[in-house]
């Protein structure tokens, strides 16, 4: 997943054995392995006698993956907010987002870098401070890094930053209902980012 986010590896990009296997330095069956459970997943696609290839999603595929996203988010952010109380959580939650704030500062050369690292550990944080062990399951199977790998848009990363500032502000304060919306809000933002950047119909 993150190889999608640091866009070492692409949606629809074919995936050779062999290539994986010298790549990572581990055996054939181990990258077999690998790919069953990918596929499993949903992340890799391996068609008969083609080989394996990164999934790559249609428009409709997108805006379902953000459908759930949405909802999952929100949820995320409201139970989070019940953790708010918690000294150490909600520390560890600014630290978060100063973490996301600080990647954008990183430069070109390691921006992606950085701000991935900083987006799992935000996502981390608010599932420690929810405690929800059915989203602790659930979350990381939603398909948005490959969302975020084939719509590099340039308007994103400053919306996420923004958007993720406004979740911590809210589960902060304790806000369920606040919290939840800006969860929402927030995959909302993305879709409509996304939906923008679409080509329209020929004129």
């Amino acid at each position: 997943m993150s190889g999608l986010e640091l866009g070492s590896f692409v949606p629809g990009q074919r995936l050779v054995e062999a290539d994986l296997a010298t790549q990572f330095g581990v055996g054939r069956n181990s990258v077999r392995e690998a790919l069953q459970r990918l596929a499993a997943e949903g992340i890799v696609e391996l068609p008969r006698h083609r080989g394996a290839a990164i999934r790559r999603l249609s428009l409709q595929d997108t805006l379902d993956v953000l459908d759930v996203a949405e909802r999952m988010t929100g949820l995320l952010a409201r139970a989070a907010a019940r953790g708010s109380g918690d000294r150490a959580h909600a520390q560890a939650l600014r630290a978060a987002v100063q973490e996301l704030a600080s990647a954008e500062k990183a430069g070109p050369a390691r921006t992606g870098e950085v701000f991935s690292s900083a987006r799992r550990h935000f996502y981390r944080t608010l599932l420690e401070m929810g405690g929800n062990r059915e989203l602790r399951r659930l979350f990381p199977t939603i398909h948005m890094p490959i969302v975020h790998a084939q719509h590099r848009l340039a308007s994103l990363p400053q919306m996420r930053l923004a958007d993720y500032r406004r979740i911590a502000t809210a589960v902060l304060a304790g806000n369920p209902d606040e919290a939840e919306a800006a969860g929402a809000a927030h995959v909302q933002n993305v879709r409509a980012a996304i939906l923008a950047g679409q080509p329209g119909p020929p004129g």
